[in-house]
């Protein structure tokens, strides 16, 4: 059995992956990109998307495991969790729905129209992964400061 403090770590290392990921994505990467003509920007988000979008499922998995196990550990189940757990678990299971969405829709069709040259549906397919991002990108903001004050509210 993993203590309290090395499932925490993970927890919180993994959190701050997907939530550190997205912002430089959308924060940093974004601006500098924009400057790329689309047949050489297309195809970058494609490479950085096909490396980030795998360990974003990483991390989903060690934040499930990590969070349910010390919800027992913890709270001894789930009927005795203060409001600022419940918060996390919540914003945190539409994040990850909201991921399953980007994965399995948006982040399809751009890859297919990247690799036949279709650079205007591709176009679109990233702006709509560029909406679900910064979506997400706010709920995690929201979800760490929930999870580093909530135990002191």
């Amino acid at each position: 059995m993993l203590t309290l403090s090395v499932l925490l770590a993970i927890h919180t290392l993994a959190a701050v992956f997907w939530v550190g990921g997205m912002a430089f994505a959308y924060m940093i990467l974004r601006p500098a990109a924009g400057e790329l003509d689309p047949p050489m920007r297309l195809p970058l988000w494609r490479r950085v998307f096909a490396r980030f979008l795998p360990w974003v499922g990483v991390s989903i998995v060690a934040l499930l495991v990590t969070g349910f196990v010390m919800i027992f550990q913890m709270f001894g189940g789930m009927a005795n969790l203060p409001m600022y757990v419940n918060l996390m678990m919540g914003i945190g299971i539409i994040m990850m729905l909201l991921y399953l969405h980007l994965f399995f829709a948006p982040w399809k069709r751009f890859r297919t129209a990247v690799d036949r040259g279709a650079f205007p549906d591709a176009a679109k397919a990233l702006n709509q992964i560029r909406m679900l991002v910064g979506i997400n990108l706010t709920l995690g903001v929201i979800t760490i400061i929930i999870g580093g004050t909530g135990r002191y509210w």
